[in-house]
């Protein structure tokens, strides 16, 4: 496997369709990107670098996660081999799965939320409460559903 799996053609597509789904979704661009010039590479390595924790799953019946950016794995204390792949509904502690559900599936009917608030978990056990969170549909390029993202700009240990 490649040191750098966030930057594969399959990732950096899955990337550029989170981008433009969040556009979609929210009237307003995800990050402040500077010019990829329609590179998908450059757009993957500014969206993986962002100060903000970005993560996506694929839709089924149990989810598994699809990207998650380094923010994202540090916060979760996990690499990229551990995250992508993971049942998504392993972000949560057992005790707000539930919750967690909800708002997804409030986020699915209405193709995106905003100021989500939840608790998290990471690999050691630590929660802590994510706030400020979107949560939006990721469309393909056939205006097809593929997934679900998700990004917050606050969280704290709790």
């Amino acid at each position: 496997m490649s040191n750098t799996p966030w930057l594969t053609t399959e990732t950096n597509n899955l990337v550029s369709l989170i981008v433009k789904s969040h556009l979609i979704a929210f009237g307003e661009p995800l990050l402040t990107i500077k010019r990829s010039h329609g590179n998908k590479r450059l757009l993957s390595e500014q969206v993986f670098l962002s100060e903000w924790p970005i993560l996506a799953h694929e839709i089924s019946y149990d989810p598994f996660l699809t990207y998650a950016n380094a923010t994202a794995l540090k916060l979760w204390r996990k690499n990229w081999v551990e995250m992508i792949g993971m049942p998504s509904r392993n972000t949560a502690p057992l005790d707000q799965q539930e919750k967690r559900q909800r708002a997804l599936k409030n986020a699915n009917q209405q193709h995106a939320i905003k100021n989500y608030q939840g608790i998290r978990i990471n690999s050691k056990g630590e929660r802590f409460r994510i706030q400020n969170a979107r949560i939006w549909t990721i469309w393909n390029k056939k205006r097809l559903i593929i997934g679900q993202a998700a990004t917050f700009t606050n969280w704290e240990y709790l």
